[in-house]
């Protein structure tokens, strides 16, 4: 995993960017597909198409905002020294806080 620094103006971004997603984002394509369904054959729907892709890229990101959120979280609190264990998209992973830098 890459690493990643997260200052809190990052984190209150990627918060509010995830909260956009799931209460907006999400909701709109689910009625964009529900529409294109109504007009038939959805073989030929370049609609239903396009709003299928765009849903999997909204799904995508709201993964990998949560993983780098959970991520930022599960460091709050820990010290140089500390060993965490991260729950990830790609399973479980251990860190060691070799440093801590104040931005």
């Amino acid at each position: 995993m890459d690493k990643i620094p997260m200052t809190p103006a990052g984190h209150a971004a990627l918060e509010v960017e995830l909260k956009t997603l799931k209460s907006q984002e999400r909701p709109n394509i689910i009625k964009a597909i529900a529409e294109a369904r109504e007009h038939g054959d959805l073989s030929e729907n370049a609609e239903y198409h396009s709003a299928r892709e765009k849903q999997s890229f909204i799904e995508g990101r709201i993964k990998e905002l949560e993983g780098i959120i959970s991520l930022a979280r599960a460091l709050i609190g820990k010290d140089v020294g500390d060993s965490v264990e991260v729950r990830t998209p790609g399973g479980e992973k251990a860190y060691e806080i070799l440093d801590i830098v104040y931005a």
